[in-house]
């Protein structure tokens, strides 16, 4: 992209990020524990945290597996829509193809950010680890089998949510790089885009560790609890249903 083109998709860039924050900052999390815990709000339980993991352990199960899917799906459709706008531009500007994953990065750390600081909800929100795992399943699915790879094997081991975030957080950036350079810029297999050049290996890890960045930040006092022995591993259990 010439220095004309990067001016083109300005405006494009913060209406996409506009958007997705707005998205993101729908805490589901929130909203269910209200509707499934007579109007109290998730903040004030177990971790404080407005996440899945907090829900499941101070709501019940299926009040957790809304808050994922629906946090899940925040992300995919601000990323789509991330997508099919700097596709569109992409197309009017004649532009390379690579910027459709610039707009899909743009849209996911602005609908992650909107999930962290939600503007409806007094900018409190969660974590960002799956709403992360969305932006991350639809940029690349390549990257994404690793991460969760990487978090299953510790999960598995260890049963700590926490821990295979941060993980999975830490190896995000390092996959980024090794599978846009070798499979993309390299050899060309299984690209997600055609005629990757160096700049959008570095451009794709460069958002990828802002984003790795962010959700270790945010796990600052889980990371402090880890290093002392006091994370708490996972229960399936859960409270009895209301």
């Amino acid at each position: 992209m010439d220095l004309n083109q990067i001016v083109q998709f300005i405006l494009p860039g913060i209406v996409v990020a506009v958007v997705a924050y707005l998205l993101g900052s729908l805490s589901f999390s929130i909203i269910l524990t209200r509707i499934f815990k007579n109007h109290a709000d998730i903040r004030s339980y177990g971790s404080g945290n407005a996440g899945a993991t907090n829900v499941l352990r101070s709501v019940g199960k299926k009040a957790a597996a809304l808050t994922f899917l629906l946090d899940f799906l925040k992300c995919v459709v601000a990323v789509l829509v991330g997508k099919l706008v700097f596709g569109y531009f992409a197309g009017v500007y004649g532009a390379p193809d690579v910027v459709i994953q610039y707009g899909a990065f743009i849209a996911g750390f602005a609908c992650l950010l909107g999930h962290v600081f939600p503007i409806y909800f007094g900018f409190r929100g969660g974590k960002g680890v799956v709403t992360s795992a969305a932006m991350m399943a639809l940029i690349d699915w390549r990257v994404f089998l690793i991460v969760l790879l990487v978090f299953i094997i510790t999960f598995a081991a260890k049963k700590i949510v926490s821990l295979g975030s941060v993980l999975g957080a830490a190896v995000y950036p390092v996959a980024t790089f090794l599978v846009t350079f070798f499979f993309d810029y390299r050899m060309q297999f299984l690209s997600m885009v055609s005629d990757a050049t160096l700049s959008y290996v570095i451009a794709s890890t460069v958002f990828a560790l802002l984003i790795g960045l962010t959700v270790i930040i945010l796990h600052r006092a889980n990371i402090k609890r880890l290093l002392a022995g006091e994370e708490k591993r996972i229960s399936f259990s859960g409270p009895k249903e209301e």
